[in-house]
């Protein structure tokens, strides 16, 4: 469990040790101790309630206020957030308010914002539609009366033709029939104003010219720059139209079509001088509109500035107010209905702590019965608790993403801290490229308490929230970049000068042959003149790949010695003497012997060849070893170290299940045998069945095929796993290759066209690969491998991880609530 940054280090190895802790609390200081362990942050409360739906328990009320007001809250933020205010980060200087006077204080500024919103909606929307029908009047003017004058003298030809009995076939159908009813009567046009969107002008003119069969007549004009829309409040671009119809029927028609598309429509006066009386006076109007919005605008900023100096403490102590009533309704009520029962897990370091808060809050309520503390006896599994500080907190999380600690078992993250980097820099060894890490971990170290307070993308946090963990795999990279002696792949001679020379003048030009070694080694790393060289990459693959084989043996033991530990504590010495020491004897009969021969070769530089020796220890373990062999006596202790591992499967496959039946069969017979703790799954579902059944069977088939399944498990896993640590080799060579072609195929072929532009170009091109390839990729792959290495190879050795976090109630651990 990871805390804040203020706590210091302890001990990761074990889990603190817990306890189960029932506290009597009386009703008067109830909610006062609820809100003193919050701020304390070290008790973990149980559900004793958990059979009651949330509207049955007794503290639904108060509850549902705090979502009331956390909801007036939120109302209260995004009107800030719209009106371009943040909340104050420094807290007012006023006493502490009362839950029920901020109900009541939220209560009167949510009805002022809520109605001032209101009035400035309603002005804001008058406002609007004075300017569209402004922009009416002004352009529908220009073609209003031509429109008119156009209409009046087609009327007038036909009148004129059907006097003389001239019928045209193509008049308006419309008008035909009026004129064949009545030849007297004058056509009366009607016309309807407004607005409607550009992106529909075209598909409006299409539908009013089908549903009025062609008998009307449309003229639109473009509106310049967008028309904030009455209803939407948007800002839309718009025409102006005036369509001309004749009869009721195309009225409606047009009515309809004009709703249908959005279109705002406006009355507009036939009168020359009442357009122009009308213009006046939807001009003074808007200005007056505009200084009346402005000061409710200004008295809306107003009320948002005084709540912003508030907001935060407001929101604090609603969210804690919240949680301490969430926190109360999984306390059982006591039948007296004077107490309150809880009961929950806490450290055993905090007894003296929780007692002092519970006195605190006893003597702050007023109460004249003290709260009671006392501790219980339970089989149950405590949760797991890690006292970390915000370093080891990020290598806590990698661990507990594969699994939570069972309680009180060996914690991985201790050995985390050094190998998970240390792995990592293997595979990613580059001191230029640990350089540039190692700047990017700076910079999000410096500036974590202004970065911590912001918001930052997905990808941002969990960047952020590992900034240590960079930090760490950045120095690892420049002490293997070091070794390796690469800086964007190109060798220095740091440590000194190189222990080789050419033998000839000719050989200066490139590093083809025809050295000696004139001089001691070279004191640290590769040598420099290795890079380059003819032998380069027969030479680094043989280092690199003995080095995985080395490091993963290394860590495989790692993890068996801490299986011992974890059977030690638990008291299980059967896994001690069953499963720890046949493991141990397998996994170095074989490859602990690998890594041995390893280092003699390179010690005594012996030309034998391992692949040989290993492959027919197992096929022909009798045969001499004639070159092949390092030292002497190698052949006997090959035979000797075949047949312990040989020996070592069937002492992991049958004595623990015959042993686990034994101890069944004693405790059913009244043997006085205490229970076995124990971290083996099967054997610990067999005794925690036997506490609470009493007479449940002992499958031994079950058990055999459990014991069966591990064996081989770890057999074929100690030839796979150590296999797959060449992953550091592979990755550590990928990296290194890829490093070299970005710098001879880009930065070097664009130096030698001894062109500035063409320089430059090439440098930017080199920068991008290597920081979107080798800084971004490369770092996510090489820290994925050795994700899986740590979480396979190593944590499947003794980690079970099955258990699950101390969860106190804290305030410090409340996050924002989105209901």
């Amino acid at each position: 469990m990871a805390t804040n940054g203020c706590c210091p280090p302890m001990d990761l190895f074990r889990s603190e040790p817990m306890q189960l802790v029932q506290l009597i609390i009386p009703m008067e200081s109830a909610h006062q101790t609820v809100s003193y362990l919050g701020e304390t942050g070290l008790f973990q409360f149980k559900d004793l309630n958990a059979e009651k739906s949330p509207f049955q328990r007794t503290y639904a009320n108060q509850i549902k206020r705090c979502g009331e007001m956390a909801r007036k809250l939120r109302f209260f933020k995004e009107q800030m957030s719209k009106a371009g205010i943040s909340p104050s980060t420094r807290s007012a200087s006023s006493p502490d308010i009362d839950l029920d006077d901020l109900e009541i204080k939220l209560g009167e500024l949510e009805a002022e914002l809520i109605e001032v919103n209101s009035n400035n909606e309603k002005l804001q929307r008058t406002y609007n539609e004075l300017m569209e029908y402004k922009l009416v009047l002004e352009k529908a003017g220009e073609f209003f009366y031509s429109a008119r004058r156009d209409a009046t003298a087609q009327q007038r030809e036909i009148e004129e033709s059907l006097q003389v009995g001239e019928g045209s076939i193509d008049s308006p159908l419309l008008l035909e029939q009026e004129m064949l009813t009545d030849p007297s009567k004058q056509v009366k046009l009607g016309f309807v104003s407004g607005l409607v969107p550009k992106a529909k002008s075209m598909a409006f003119e299409r539908i009013l010219f089908r549903a009025t069969r062609g008998n009307m007549y449309l003229k639109q004009s473009v509106v310049e720059g967008p028309v904030t829309d009455p209803v939407s409040g948007e800002k839309v671009e718009k025409n102006v139209f005036v369509v001309f119809y004749s009869g009721e029927r195309a009225k409606m028609k047009i009515l309809k079509i004009c709703e249908a598309f959005g279109a705002n429509r406006y009355p507009f006066p036939e009168d020359f001088g009442k357009q122009r009386q009308m213009i006046g006076e939807v001009s003074g109007k808007t200005m007056d509109l505009k200084t009346t919005i402005d000061i409710g605008l200004r008295h809306r900023n107003n009320v948002l500035e005084i709540i912003s100096y508030q907001f935060e403490q407001w929101n604090i102590l609603v969210r804690k107010e919240k949680a301490v009533f969430h926190t109360l309704n999984m306390l059982s009520m006591d039948v007296t209905k004077k107490c309150l029962v809880a009961e929950g897990w806490s450290p055993v370091f905090a007894k003296s702590q929780i007692q002092g808060t519970l006195q605190r809050a006893t003597r702050d309520s007023n109460s004249q019965v003290g709260a009671i503390f006392q501790v219980l006896r339970t089989k149950e599994s405590p949760p797991t608790y890690f006292r970390a500080n915000k370093f080891t907190s990020a290598f806590q999380e990698i661990v507990d993403a594969y699994g939570v600690a069972r309680y009180q078992e060996a914690n991985p993250g201790v050995y985390t801290i050094v190998t998970f980097p240390f792995l990592f820099a293997v595979m990613f060894g580059d001191w230029g490229h640990g350089i540039c890490l190692l700047l990017a971990a700076l910079i999000l170290v410096f500036k974590e308490k202004k970065l911590s307070s912001q918001k930052l993308g997905d990808i941002l946090e969990m960047t952020f929230g590992g900034r240590y963990v960079i930090l760490m795999m950045s120095l690892f990279s420049i002490y293997t970049g070091l070794i390796y002696n690469e800086f964007f792949s190109v060798p220095f001679s740091l440590f000194g000068r190189s222990a080789y020379e050419c033998r000839e003048p000719s050989c200066s030009d490139a590093y083809t042959g025809g050295l000696i070694k004139v001089r001691d080694a070279y004191p640290f790393g590769v040598d420099p003149t290795w890079h380059g060289s003819r032998t380069e990459l027969p030479f680094l693959n043989s280092l690199k790949m003995k080095m995985s084989i080395l490091l993963g043996v290394a860590q495989m033991n790692l993890g068996i010695v801490l299986s011992y530990f974890n059977a030690r504590f638990f008291g299980n010495y059967v896994n001690v003497w069953y499963q720890f020491v046949p493991q141990m004897i397998f996994l170095n009969s074989l490859f602990g012997y690998l890594s041995v021969l390893v280092i003699v070769k390179w010690c005594t530089g012996s030309t034998a060849d391992l692949y040989h020796i290993m492959i027919y220890m197992f096929l022909s373990p009798t045969d001499d070893l004639g070159e092949n062999q390092l030292f002497f006596g190698q052949k006997t202790l090959q035979l000797v170290l075949l047949l312990l591992a040989l020996v070592s499967v069937p002492w992991m496959l049958f004595p623990k299940p015959f042993i686990l039946k034994k101890q069944y069969d004693d405790r059913h017979r009244g043997h006085s045998y205490d229970v076995i703790p124990t971290t083996d799954p099967d054997s610990f579902e067999m005794e925690a069945g036997h506490d609470s059944h009493g007479h449940e069977e002992f499958e031994f088939s079950e058990v055999f095929v459990h014991q069966l399944i591990h064996t081989i498990e770890f057999v074929l896993g100690a030839v796979s796993n150590t296999a797959s640590y060449l992953r550091l080799w592979a990755l550590s060579l990928a990296h290194s290759e890829l490093s070299s072609v970005f710098y001879e195929k880009v930065l070097i072929l664009a130096w030698g066209y001894n062109n500035i532009f063409i320089l430059i170009i090439g440098f930017i091109v080199f920068a991008f690969a290597t920081i979107g390839v080798l800084l971004i990729m490369e770092t996510l792959s090489a820290f994925l491998h050795a994700l899986r290495l740590h979480w396979v190879e190593f944590q499947n050795k003794f980690y079970e991880g099955d258990g699950y976090k101390f969860l106190p109630f804290a305030f410090s651990l409340l996050g924002e609530e989105d209901d």
